[in-house]
């Protein structure tokens, strides 16, 4: 019988533990890349992230912006699909929905008759003489003259520069956030301060480094951003279906 001195039992044992050092080592270096196949913007830094989003959002010829937005106390819903030369869509607010349609500079706002209906000074709802006016305002297309006080604050919902503008921007010293998907498409995060507070930008890691959402801060809203260059019919409403009140809208 052959007797083993302690070395060649310790350097036996030493050769599984070398092989399986290996493997672990190999392992490693063989770890899924969280960057493989992407566009490389997610090796970048957040303020380059943040750069890279703006200026792919700026050349973009057309996007889709669906989502929640919280100003002044008032809450909006939009889903409205933009490019530069107009927009169409909705905007819902706390009380009533409405359509809005901007071909150029000619703004459209579209909206059922309880929309145009206001009360009575006595709070028993609008006079008969309002809801016939109401009624005829029902379902039609009304031209916004650019002189009446709401023309720009309409506008602004329809304005893709201007809202993305607004959206994209993040306050406070940008941080890298974590790995996120939206609508199946690999992101990541770029946050205005550790907590988000100054805003939450998740940027696209697959084909062109587009903002796919924005969460603002404050719980101020979530918007939605996606078809991204991807055009969409644009004409002004038919003569038939477009009520045109001059200088100012009704005041029914």
């Amino acid at each position: 019988m052959t007797v083993r001195t302690p070395s060649s039992r310790i350097r036996g044992a030493a050769t599984p533990l070398a092989l399986c050092a290996a493997l672990t080592v190999g392992l490693t270096a063989c770890a899924a890349d969280p960057d493989e196949g992407t566009n490389g913007v997610g090796k970048l830094s957040a303020p380059e992230i943040e750069g890279k989003a703006r200026s792919a959002a700026d050349t973009a010829k057309a996007v889709r912006l669906s989502g929640t937005l919280v100003s002044k106390g008032d809450t909006f819903k939009l889903n409205m699909r933009l490019k530069q030369n107009g927009a169409t869509g909705s905007v819902t607010t706390k009380n009533s929905t409405f359509e809005l349609l901007r071909v150029g500079e000619a703004l459209y706002l579209k909206a059922d008759a309880g929309f145009w209906a206001h009360d009575a000074e006595d709070g028993d709802g609008p006079s008969e003489a309002d809801a016939e006016a109401a009624d005829k305002l029902d379902d039609m297309y009304v031209k916004v003259p650019q002189g009446d006080p709401s023309y720009k604050q309409l506008r602004g919902f329809t304005d893709m520069g201007l809202l993305l503008d607004g959206l994209i921007g993040l306050h406070g010293d940008k941080v890298k956030g974590d790995r996120d998907r939206i609508g199946g498409v690999r992101t990541v995060k770029v946050k205005g301060g550790e907590g988000g507070e100054g805003g939450t930008l998740d940027v696209a890691l697959e084909g062109s480094p587009y903002p796919l959402q924005f969460a603002r801060g404050g719980g101020a809203g979530v918007v939605v951003l996606s078809e991204w260059n991807k055009d969409f019919p644009l004409a002004a409403p038919s003569k038939e279906e477009t009520l045109d009140y001059g200088k100012q809208l009704p005041r029914t």
